[in-house]
């Protein structure tokens, strides 16, 4: 039984990386936590629906950033004997409960948007532009600098969506203020909660489907297993594959184990190590997701008396 990790030189990389989106974390909560502080000030000045629902919106997007700050720290801890992988899955766990927290904001908007669209408060048009126009750059100064990150992890792209959403949302707040100045629509403020509940709810539901999924250690998106039996099962001497299974620890880190039956005379002749790095090369290389944490263990026919019934 074997598996197979990354050498000094991509611990290296990794940890630069790690740190590079440590940093555009950072920048970027300091960034919304401003604006959110303003945008408070103007829901409550304002009373609009739009801006509101933009400032709690922009309270989960604060909240998010802290938490995938701390789960970007906590994943970048070694592992120990006690946990042996470390805190790698705290950055799904994180994007759980941003996604969660998202999707709560986003089914009160459409409650209170519909509301509102029966019985609309008054507005005032200027400064709701104002407190607008602060969300709006806010919102691009956050995703430029977590641009070049958000592709690094479940983490980071949950927190880039979240920002994305909400400076979708400073537009609408902007669009509604414009149409209440020059047409004096009040629905405007409610109609523009509404769409940026709309946005909110189906990008808080994708997130939450795939932390959901990886929690649940389902095969990584990509990996097809009986596809990965058949390359197994075609190395040479390999007579069975069972007990297959592969899940993600976190993003970019898939897993995969298997026991493997070899003819027995490959115990006595030598050939199980080459067999075994024939195997590791094959799930490392061959597969359009390239996992190279494999375990796999080499075993004798009559060893299937030994094992437990009902595994794949």
């Amino acid at each position: 039984m074997t598996g197979s990790a990354p050498g000094p030189a991509s611990h290296g990389h990794h940890h630069h990386h790690d740190d590079a989106n440590r940093t555009r974390l950072a920048v970027a909560f300091g960034v919304t936590a401003t604006i959110l502080l303003a945008q408070a000030v103007g829901a409550l000045l304002t009373g609009s629906l739009a801006l509101l629902v933009d400032t709690a919106h922009m309270l989960t997007d604060a909240a998010g950033l802290a938490i995938a700050l701390v789960a970007a720290t906590l994943a970048a801890r070694p592992p120990t004997a006690r946990r042996t992988w470390g805190f790698r899955r705290a950055e799904v766990l994180a994007a759980l409960a941003q996604s969660a927290v998202l999707l709560a904001v986003g089914v009160y908007v459409l409650v209170e948007g519909v509301q509102r669209l029966f019985d609309p408060p008054d507005v005032p048009a200027r400064e709701l532009v104002v407190f607008g126009v602060i969300g709006l750059v806010g919102n691009l100064v956050s995703l430029a600098v977590l641009a070049g990150g958000r592709s690094s992890n479940l983490n980071l792209r949950a927190a880039f969506l979240e920002v994305l959403n909400d400076a979708l949302g400073s537009v609408g707040v902007i669009v509604a203020a414009v149409v209440i100045a020059t047409t004096g629509w009040q629905q405007a403020d409610a109609v523009a909660g509404l769409l940026i509940g709309a946005l909110i709810v189906p990008r808080a539901v994708t997130i939450l489907r795939e932390a959901t999924s990886v929690l649940l250690e389902t095969t990584p998106p990509g990996l097809d297993l009986e596809d990965v039996r058949r390359h197994l099962l075609g190395v040479d001497h390999v007579i069975d594959v069972h007990d297959l299974h592969a899940s993600l620890i976190a993003t970019g880190l898939p897993v995969l184990s298997a026991h493997v039956v070899v003819d027995a005379p490959c115990f006595t002749s030598g050939h199980v190590p080459h067999i075994l790095d024939t195997l590791q090369e094959c799930v490392a290389t061959h597969f359009d997701v390239a996992v190279e944490h494999s375990t796999f263990q080499i075993e004798p026919a009559a060893h299937a008396a030994h094992e437990s019934p009902g595994h794949p």
